[in-house]
């Protein structure tokens, strides 16, 4: 085959139309869980009832969306983007290279963040649920989880004077007088490092997105991309 068949095939291969790569669930999931931890991050404890149904939208869907890694389509199973950990380093190097091979699913980096995003939110949620339980005495935890112990009580003056500095400082008690969670420090630690794994998703689409001439974020709304080239 000449150099200029080669080329004419290449070329209707492209205009044959995308191909349907993200099933609708992956992207409402995608899309719902992005927005709630948002929501659930800025909003914080105030309105409080906002942030704990963000965080429950947020950890039903990452049951939902293990479960579907194993029996949903091709692409979004885990066996279709989980690479070796020396195949994700080096599509990372060829990537900043800007000669990365492109995948039509996850690439080794985008498979790899997806799990990292999978656990750190299921992290997030866990201990932002002990939290809740604790401070609150509410959610599915309540009643297996105990409730934050009381700063120690000495005497009335010490004690009184104990409690305003420790609302001051954000330890032992919150603003309304009730104990805080020793949980509380390590979920908004999850929450920021979860945070900055987003933003690093962000960042690694943008690049893809450079480096493959192609628009990866309208990919993971309309659910299609172009198909492979032919080589």
């Amino acid at each position: 085959m000449t150099t200029q068949e080669l080329n004419t095939r290449k070329v209707e291969h492209r205009g044959a139309g995308d191909v349907p790569v993200w099933d609708p669930f992956v992207r409402i999931a995608h899309w719902t869980i992005a927005v709630c931890f948002f929501i659930a991050y800025i909003v914080e404890d105030d309105p409080l009832t906002l942030h704990v149904w963000a965080g429950y939208i947020i950890g039903v869907l990452i049951v939902l969306r293990v479960l579907w890694g194993f029996a949903g389509p091709r692409h979004a199973r885990f066996t279709d983007f989980l690479y070796a950990p020396r195949t994700t380093l080096t599509y990372l190097v060829d990537l900043l290279r800007l000669r990365a091979k492109r995948y039509i699913g996850h690439s080794p980096a985008g498979g790899a963040m997806v799990v990292a995003l999978l656990v750190s939110l299921a992290a997030t949620v866990g201990t932002g649920l002990v939290v809740y339980a604790q401070e609150e005495r509410a959610g599915p935890l309540a009643g297996f989880v105990a409730e934050a112990p009381a700063p120690m009580m000495i005497t009335p003056v010490v004690a009184t004077a104990k409690a305003d500095d420790e609302s001051d400082e954000g330890v032992g008690l919150r603003q309304d007088g009730r104990p805080e969670s020793a949980f509380k420090e390590v979920h908004e630690l999850v929450a920021n490092l979860t945070l900055a794994l987003v933003i690093a998703h962000i960042l690694g689409v943008i690049l893809a997105s450079v480096v493959h001439h192609e628009n990866l974020a309208r990919a993971m709304v309309t659910g299609r991309k172009r198909p492979d080239e032919m080589t």
